[in-house]
């Protein structure tokens, strides 16, 4: 996940925080509709995951 997040210019750090905060939310069995938009190339990621 990290070199993912690397190659789509993505702060690795930043990146694993947002995702460990929302994952969560999603429950036991998210779907895949749920799970697109937190994909490292998703446009939907907040400002603190890219790089500056």
């Amino acid at each position: 996940m990290i070199e993912t997040a690397k190659r789509n210019k993505l702060d690795p750090f930043g990146y694993l925080l947002f995702l460990l905060q929302e994952l969560p939310k999603l429950g036991s069995e998210p779907t895949r509709e749920q799970l697109l938009p937190l994909l490292p190339w998703s446009t939907a990621l907040p400002e603190y995951c890219h790089l500056s």
